[in-house]
């Protein structure tokens, strides 16, 4: 019985917390709509605001979750604030797991 249940359970740990996380095509869905005008096509970064292509999933969770909770992170602070207080767990999630499948590509 102990072999079922390792054979059914084992492959869920070998899944990346990528694929966990959230649905990537709501989340670039979402992000067209508030965050592509900043951060650029895919999340690759335009002048002062940088490039979120690629990142961790946790630290885009946490810091999405920091500005809509109000806390100031740096330059630009204000307006990430503005854009991330409407956002649901599940909205950051998603825009989460489509940034972080590095959707501007490796540098």
């Amino acid at each position: 019985m102990k072999y079922v249940f390792f054979a059914l359970f084992l492959p869920l740990f070998f899944v990346s917390n990528k694929v966990l996380s959230g649905d990537p095509e709501a989340g670039k869905a979402r992000y067209a709509q508030n965050c592509g005008n900043c951060h650029g096509p895919g999340g690759m970064g335009l002048a002062s605001y940088p490039r979120i292509s690629g990142k961790e999933i946790p630290y885009l969770t946490d810091r999405l979750k920091t500005y809509r909770a109000g806390t100031k992170v740096g330059p630009n602070s204000d307006l990430m604030i503005m854009m991330a207080k409407p956002l649901t767990d599940l909205e950051i999630d998603n825009l989460a797991a489509y940034l972080a499948s590095d959707p501007a590509g490796k540098k």
